[in-house]
């Protein structure tokens, strides 16, 4: 892969299952990031195959790619993704209700439960803006959670977090992995990659060849 005429990443052959925890891991710099947004198509690559239960994904269209991204994937990002001006439960489930954004629709009970695994409880209606750090990044996994997410995208989740919140969140990651999902997760930090049963090394300066077998 090439972005400005330059070469990123080059042979990463990668293979991910479901239940299982595995991490991208290399000095800054080396393209885990990169790689890990073209696994979860939010990269084009220009060479090379993206394989996503057996189907070849790489071309995917926009509308393909809503799709995955709204029926199968959630993505964990580093600015967590929410919407710090509307409620946690519009960031859960991502629906206006009809009495406005301030609480989201959706299934109710699922969402509650979403919130109590990530000990966000009872704040159905607080703006996230109004979370710290680490309850944000709950915040996201509940999203994940409520959504039924097969597959989890995340990058560097836990680099802002302190001791506490840190083994809180890898304790939601082996969840996911626990529960059947296939969890990426792009990191520097020893304890999440320890918590991974895979590790992969990605090496920088050449275009990529991804495999991706959730």
């Amino acid at each position: 892969m090439a972005i400005g005429g330059q070469a990123i990443l080059d042979s990463e052959t990668l293979s991910c299952h479901p239940g299982s925890m595995t991490a991208l891991i290399g000095p800054s710099g080396s393209g885990k990031t990169t790689l890990l947004h073209c696994l979860g198509l939010l990269l084009p690559i220009d060479r090379g195959h993206i394989v996503i239960d057996g189907h070849d994904v790489t071309r995917y269209g926009a509308a393909a790619q809503r799709r995955f991204w709204r029926d199968h994937a959630a993505f964990v990002l580093q600015d967590y993704g929410l919407m710090d001006e509307e409620s946690v439960a519009f960031n859960v489930t991502m629906r206006t209700g009809f009495l406005g954004r301030r609480r989201g629709a959706g299934d109710q009970r699922r969402m509650e439960r979403a919130l109590e695994q990530t000990g966000l409880a009872g704040r159905l209606d607080e703006p996230a803006g109004r979370l710290s750090g680490g309850e944000k990044q709950r915040l996201a996994l509940a999203r994940a959670i409520y959504k039924e997410a097969k597959i989890l995208f995340a990058d560097e989740p836990t680099a802002s977090l302190d001791a506490a919140n840190r083994k809180v969140v890898i304790n939601l990651f082996a969840g996911f992995a626990e529960s059947g999902c296939t969890v990426i997760v792009s990191t520097h930090d020893t304890e999440m990659i320890e918590a991974c049963a895979r590790q992969h090394e990605v090496t920088s300066g050449r275009p990529p060849g991804l495999r991706a077998d959730p």
